[in-house]
C-alpha cells in the first residue's frame, strides 16, 4: 500500500504529527481540505490515548471522545 502524502493536492497538510518506530506516537493533528482542523488528540506506539478533539467546520470543538492508555 502507497504512503499517504501528508499534503492534499491544493498544499494544504492532512494531518501533522511525529513518527515512533514507523508508528504515529505523541499529539496528532488531522485536517480537513480547506485546511481547517478536524481532530486532535494523542496516540501511543499507533494506539490513540487521552482526549481527542473533533471541531466543527470553523475550528470550534463540537466533541470529545475518550481513549483508555
Amino acid at each position: 500500500m502507497p504512503e499517504r502524502s501528508p499534503f492534499y493536492q491544493n498544499g494544504n497538510p492532512r494531518y501533522k504529527g511525529k513518527f515512533k518506530e514507523s508508528k504515529m506516537h505523541g499529539y496528532w493533528e488531522f485536517f480537513r481540505k480547506d485546511g481547517t482542523l478536524m481532530r486532535s488528540g494523542s496516540f501511543d506506539s499507533g494506539k490513540q490515548i487521552g482526549t481527542w478533539t473533533t471541531y466543527d467546520q470553523t475550528g470550534h470543538p463540537h466533541k470529545e471522545t475518550e481513549f483508555g492508555s
